[in-house]
């Protein structure tokens, strides 16, 4: 027997609502997909999904893990080999985040609004407090979880700024991870030759190509659940 034929009614359920959802807020955006919409493409009965997810948040909090943990193991698995240095790492997983929103309008309508919104907001700063207190424990040995916590908030108004502004002709996607990556290291005290080291490291990678590469995993990776 299948893993996936062992799963409950209630997972299954879950796992092809997510793939659905995923599927249309990436071909639809997210304020035009309708929950009637993601139950039909899902082939799950509409009281069934509203049972597990009351509303398209629900759904958006859940998915944003996902992108989240793909944006880790795709940094780790590319920076393998090439580099063990936290600093450069949190430098390559945030420049792909940057390529990520900047991938489609409704990729960048997906991380707007996951650090608009309450729930997937926390997971947001939940899971990054955990890495930031990893990368940058060096530079703030003494700091305790908490004060990690608020350096991510601040650092997440960054984010959410530069990924919400479209590139254009005066601000080009190198000039945003630049800007992004100075501005951001100032709060954790990062000396200035150390963030141009970040900035010329993160410029040798085809990060369009690896943004991709992170969305289509995620999609196989929840149709595989299904």
């Amino acid at each position: 027997m299948s893993e996936n034929a062992n799963l409950s009614r209630g997972e299954q359920v879950r796992s092809k609502v997510l793939h659905a959802a995923a599927k249309l807020f990436l071909e639809k955006g997210y304020t035009d997909s309708k929950m009637r919409e993601i139950s039909t493409l899902a082939g799950v009965n509409y009281g069934s999904m509203m049972f597990i997810f009351r509303s398209k948040e629900d759904i958006l909090s859940e998915l944003v893990g996902f992108v989240l943990e793909g944006q880790f193991e795709a940094t780790t698995k590319m920076l393998q080999g090439k580099t063990d240095d936290k600093i450069l790492f949190y430098a390559a997983e945030t420049t792909l985040q940057l390529y990520l929103a900047e991938s489609s309008e409704h990729m960048r309508e997906l991380y707007s609004l996951s650090y608009s919104q309450q729930a997937s907001s926390n997971i947001i700063y939940e899971k990054i407090t955990l890495k930031l207190a990893e990368i940058f424990k060096e530079q703030f040995p003494n700091y305790t979880q908490g004060e990690f916590y608020e350096k991510e908030l601040a650092s997440a108004g960054i984010m959410r700024n530069y990924m919400t502004r479209p590139c254009g002709i005066y601000f080009t996607m190198d000039r945003k991870v630049r800007a992004f990556l100075e501005n951001t290291f100032l709060l954790y005290e990062i000396p200035k030759k150390k963030i141009e080291e970040a900035i010329k490291f993160v410029e040798q990678f085809d990060w369009k190509s690896i943004a991709d590469g992170v969305i289509k995993n995620m999609l196989t990776y929840l149709e595989s659940k299904i």
